[in-house]
């Protein structure tokens, strides 16, 4: 008697599917999720190496004029960030070079004015590294970027079609409890399909985010449809935002800084540190950045445009936006895991831990199911 062939059915082709598009792009999968794990904690990690740029306390603070002007034979000063605590120092971005796209960040005492520039060391270039096999493989930027975005859309089909695999055939508790728990008591075959599919469960709800979020800078296509669905421009403030121009009338002279930060903090009332970049030009205005050190979130700031003569231009309350531009705002924390600080930060790295084992523990199912499948065939 031959035996009936079995029926193809929507399980079967779902993992089909799902075994298939996770073998194709097993390798480069893993190498994202390792360099996104090791990137979750880089600022901790590269603080920890650096030595710190000691500030004691002392009477009278330098303004913040006087520590520009003594910045200013470095290269044209950009930016300040004042913190909230009396012995952290000043950060000055400084352009020390036309063809500098970003600065250097300078270290100041505030009290002092001694300063020192941060300078790359080897775990710098290790984080370099590692940021660049995340998005782009260590490649060209034209061919790299578009093969981690594939393994990307890849990694949201194997996250749905794995959930849909996590369900039982029948669908009652019974048979849901195995898929909740490793059993570490059983043979390592069993522990391995339980760490794939049990692992794979618990984090699949921060990969999903971790993956439709991460296309936002893989294709400008993706980028623009969810702009459109959320109705709301994705990465819309990159540069500042829109450029503004001062109206400060030709008799007016610009206040000074201290003046300026007075305004800040009358519209902005809360503690928490302050990001001021200054006008590029003589006819430009203001740029302010102010965080709430209570607030829910560490990276949710409140903006500010300031004219030359300390008038608001443009006034922007984070918690006063509609929900869409929430989301929009918050694509590279909630990609990032910034979001909560430290908490989210350690939820992150363990689903991108789980995320990089995936692929491992995955394989290793498909070859057992090959040796039984030519075990069956000897016995035949």
């Amino acid at each position: 008697m031959t035996k009936k062939k079995k029926k193809y059915t929507f399980r079967t082709f779902i993992n089909d599917v799902h075994l298939w598009l996770g073998v194709a792009s097993g390798i480069i999968l893993f190498l994202v999720c390792l360099s996104g794990t090791i990137l979750t904690f880089e600022k901790e990690i590269k603080s920890f190496f650096k030595e710190d740029f000691v500030v004691t306390a002392q009477a009278e603070l330098l303004t913040v004029e006087e520590l520009r002007g003594k910045l200013e034979k470095e290269g044209k000063v950009t930016r300040v960030l004042i913190p909230t605590t009396h012995t952290t120092p000043y950060q000055f971005t400084v352009k020390t070079s036309p063809k500098q796209r970003r600065g250097t960040t300078y270290y100041v005492n505030q009290y002092t004015g001694d300063y020192t520039a941060d300078t790359k060391t080897a775990i710098d270039d290790f984080f370099m590294t590692m940021f660049k096999l995340h998005r782009w493989l260590l490649l060209d930027i034209p061919v790299g970027r578009p093969i981690v975005g594939i393994a990307t859309i890849i990694f949201i089909i194997l996250s749905i079609s794995g959930i849909v695999l996590w369900f039982p055939k029948k669908l009652k508790w019974k048979n849901f409890k195995p898929g909740f728990k490793i059993k570490f008591s059983a043979k390592w075959k069993r522990i391995n399909h339980d760490l794939h599919n049990t692992l794979g469960f618990y984090s699949c709800i921060f990969l999903l985010i971790m993956s439709l979020t991460g296309l936002c800078w893989s294709f400008e296509g993706y980028r623009n449809i969810a702009s459109d669905v959320l109705g709301a421009k994705v990465f819309g403030n990159r540069g500042g935002g829109p450029k503004l121009t001062s109206n400060l009338k030709p008799h007016e002279s610009p206040v000074s800084i201290a003046t300026i930060l007075d305004t800040i903090n009358k519209e902005f009332p809360h503690q928490g540190k302050i990001y001021l970049s200054f006008p590029p030009n003589e006819t430009g205005v203001y740029s302010v950045r102010k965080y709430n050190e209570r607030g829910l979130s560490p990276v949710i700031s409140d903006q500010l445009k300031l004219d030359l003569n300390a008038k608001v231009r443009s006034k922007e309350i984070f918690a006063e936006k509609p929900l869409n531009e929430k989301i929009t705002a918050l694509i590279k924390p909630l990609h990032m895991g910034d979001i909560f600080g430290l908490f989210s930060k350690t939820i992150y790295f363990i689903a991108c831990l789980i995320a990089t084992s995936l692929p491992i523990t995955g394989v290793i199912i498909w070859i057992n199911k090959l040796k039984k499948k030519k075990k069956r065939k000897r016995k035949q």
